[in-house]
């Protein structure tokens, strides 16, 4: 008899697993950085598209409105600097002699980055704008009728230049796609509130260097040696003491121009230098930055949950407006950045993207910045109603449907009156 009522019980929990959207298995980053070097770049890992064909809805269900939050495309690095710091060194190097052939390969690779870089820091690039009018396009594919004859679409983006050239790219496309379209967008600082809110614990914490930012350090302090990079790429190491270098310093300025080329429109791979390993140590860094930032890390105390509450507040407001039919509109579309997107993924409970792991060696085992937020990362909630007025809802996370820990009999479909209070209670 306890047999039977352990298989029982084990048969409900399985059941309800399923039901409630339980949090997937996260894969070996070690492995997928080996297959796809990219990923080791996390959050400057290019849009990758989605994976699968979309569910079709139960029968009787049409989409009548979509809400979305989009992340900017791919862009180039933050400063140009980021760029010249270590093209310099292997200058220097190369005017002391003190380069091997491989370093002098990597010379001229990174002045042809340099060539395409120059003067484009912190901008949007060229993919950056093809990645948004892809999925704008995909949107109109996937739900023809609700931007049929003059459909209401009303776009918003923060004051960043990347962030609106991504929204303007977006639109673009949707009204080459239906030119009678009404599409409002607009780029202000009163949208700020809630489209790239940070509170002042969020601000202060981030400052504090007995927060969160110590746990990182002491995370990255583990190190990363560079005795093996720069042997391969410098021939004489008295080069470093005699031009002020530090050979961590070049790695680490390598690694992200490395990581970033996918950004970009070179065909220039910097990926060679580095083993697998490096690039996987250089990302686990990169990842524990974003995840004790703007994830639901325990050592944030809740800051960047906290922070990302108005626009949750938002998504439920513009929904209850249309679902009311005190608003007529087709599609809220609105644009920000991965310290925003990477919350909202939290507060939502999207799986794979809410871990609370404690020990900051364990983050990498958990939670994946490339999976939560590569350029032009998005999430969209695409609603639903039958003739009786009920309202379903289905969430894609980057294009592809995604879960959350609420009990459904559609899956991966909803019943929005269910979700709508499991986030009420996240405010």
């Amino acid at each position: 008899m306890r047999r039977q009522f352990l298989k029982t019980a084990l048969l409900m929990m399985a059941a309800a697993l399923t039901g409630f959207g339980a949090m997937a298995q996260v894969p070996d980053a070690m492995e997928e950085i080996r297959q796809n070097p990219d990923k080791c770049g996390g959050v400057y890992y290019a849009y990758p598209g989605p994976e699968k064909a979309l569910t079709a809805a139960p029968k009787g269900y049409k989409p009548f409105y979509i809400s979305h939050y989009g992340r900017h495309g791919s862009r180039y690095l933050l400063n140009d600097n980021d760029y010249l710091r270590p093209l310099d060194a292997l200058r220097k190097a190369s005017e002391m002699g003190a380069l091997t052939d491989l370093g002098k390969s990597a010379l001229e690779r990174m002045e042809k980055v340099w060539a395409e870089a120059e003067f484009h820091g912190d901008e949007l690039a060229p993919l950056g704008k093809r990645q948004h009018r892809g999925i704008a396009e995909r949107m109109y594919a996937n739900y023809p009728k609700l931007f049929k004859g003059q459909a209401r679409v009303y776009a918003r983006s923060t004051t960043s230049m990347r962030v609106a050239l991504s929204m303007v790219a977006f639109c673009e496309r949707l009204k080459e796609l239906n030119p009678a379209l009404d599409v409002e967008w607009e780029t202000t600082r009163a949208n700020m509130s809630y489209l790239n809110s940070h509170t002042k614990r969020y601000d202060d914490l981030k400052k504090n260097r007995d927060g969160w930012t110590k746990k990182h350090g002491e995370f990255c302090a583990r190190g990363i040696s560079a005795d093996r990079f720069v042997g391969a790429l410098i021939s004489d190491t008295s080069f470093f003491s005699k031009a002020k270098v530090h050979p961590y310093m070049l790695m680490n300025g390598l690694y992200e121009v490395a990581a970033n080329l996918q950004d970009m429109e070179t065909d220039v791979q910097l990926y060679d230098l580095f083993t697998t390993s490096e690039l996987y140590e250089f990302w686990r860094n990169g990842n524990s930055w974003f995840y004790h930032c703007d994830a639901d890390s325990p050592h944030n105390l809740g800051t960047a949950i906290e922070s990302t509450r108005p626009l949750l507040k938002n998504f439920i407001a513009c929904a209850d407006s249309v679902i009311s039919g005190s608003r007529v509109i087709s599609a809220d579309l609105r644009f920000g950045h991965d310290g925003n997107i990477i919350p909202l993924a939290a507060i939502m409970q999207l799986n794979g993207c809410y871990a609370h792991e404690d020990d900051i060696f364990k983050v990498d085992k958990v939670w994946h910045n490339y999976q939560v937020s590569p350029m032009g990362a998005n999430i969209q909630l695409v609603f639903y109603r039958n003739k009786n007025n009920d309202i379903l809802v289905k969430i894609l996370h980057n294009e592809n449907e995604t879960s959350i820990p609420v009990k459904t009999d559609v899956a991966p479909y909803y019943h929005w009156n269910d979700v709508r209070d499991f986030w009420m209670g996240k405010l």
